[in-house]
């Protein structure tokens, strides 16, 4: 058997790799735990396992390992410009976690990173110092589950209770979680700062190009959980993408979350067509082509998107039909 054919056949997380610099960290212990007949596997550097070349991405997607490590600076980023920043000023993001459990046709990750496995940066104390510094300057804006899905992970990293508890004594600090999954969250406290992203697609969409993820129907029950305990809803219809049918895929799915999800109680919406960088869809269409990646998109300053009139085309629609339902105000287009 070779080392492909072994990877197809292990579990999910039965390799863990430990940083030798993380192997005496707190959280290093307390997540290992959780996996008590997992090899774990000592290593120099993540970057020696995560970086490597011609690794077999699909199949550790299949069953990932995962990798504990230390993060270094910088541990907080600029919101890069093809992102909403809902009107905020400061806008940053972070990533305590590098990689996806899910794995979204389109998504940008898989021109982004060499491999299937998960990183777990367990000093997620060193991100909150450099948080508190950035504070002691201006209010702040952070995205914390921007390359990954950080309530899909929590169970194993615990990094959102984290986060909440953070926010709670941080009220200049607003954080956004964006997420494909459906937990329960209704353990935490409600927080006015801590905002509760909802990505949501048709479920046409959700079947053939975003494998694992929720359904419509648990995420729909998750955002009125969210709304109904008081906390603050975000839903994102982002990214959409051009499929046959497009006006009557997306008008009967646009009707079916808001005779679930009042509108009034929505605090705003992300909306948005896929668009990525040039690089990443180079990458994406040699290793994972598809039928997004193989699409002919445009290239406009260095990232590919729909041409300009199937984007206006695209939006329009979205915003006419939106507005059925929410004010304009609340609509935040990328």
């Amino acid at each position: 058997m070779n080392s492909s054919e072994k990877t197809a056949l292990r579990k999910p997380y039965s390799r863990i790799y430990v940083e030798e610099a993380a192997a005496g960290h707190p959280r290093t212990a307390q997540i290992l735990a959780k996996f008590p007949e997992s090899v774990v596997i000592p290593i120099g550097d993540y970057k020696n396992v995560f970086n490597r070349p011609r690794q077999p991405v699909q199949l550790q997607k299949e069953a990932p390992s995962l990798i504990l490590a230390l993060q270094k600076p910088p541990y907080l980023y600029a919101g890069p410009a093809v992102c909403q920043d809902f009107g905020e000023s400061h806008f940053y993001y972070t990533s305590n976690v590098m990689n996806c459990p899910f794995l979204c046709d389109y998504c940008y990750l898989r021109g982004m990173y060499p491999s299937g496995d998960i990183v777990l940066f367990v000093n997620t104390e060193d991100t909150f110092c450099e948080t508190e510094r950035i504070l002691k300057e201006h209010p702040l804006y952070l995205c914390i589950s921007y390359d990954t899905d950080l309530l899909a992970l929590e169970g194993i990293t615990g990094f959102f209770g984290e986060w909440v508890g953070f926010a709670a004594s941080h009220p200049a600090l607003t954080i956004e979680v964006r997420t494909k999954s459906s937990p329960n969250v209704l353990n935490y406290p409600v927080l006015p700062n801590v905002i509760y992203a909802v990505t949501m697609s048709p479920e046409a969409v959700i079947e053939r190009f975003e494998h694992r993820t929720a359904s419509l129907t648990a995420r729909l029950r998750f955002a009125k959980s969210i709304i109904e305990s008081g906390r603050p809803l975000r839903l994102c219809f982002d990214p959409m993408l051009w499929v046959p049918d497009f006006e009557t895929v997306y008008g009967e799915f646009f009707e079916r979350v808001f005779s679930e999800i009042p509108g009034e109680a929505v605090k705003d919406i992300g909306v948005g067509t896929f668009r990525i960088a040039a690089d990443y869809l180079k990458r994406m269409r040699k290793n994972h082509p598809c039928e997004v990646t193989a699409y002919p998109y445009t290239l406009t300053d260095g990232v590919y998107g729909y041409d300009a009139e199937r984007l206006s085309e695209m939006l329009s629609f979205a915003k006419a039909a939106l507005t059925k339902y929410v004010d304009e105000k609340k609509l935040f287009f990328s």
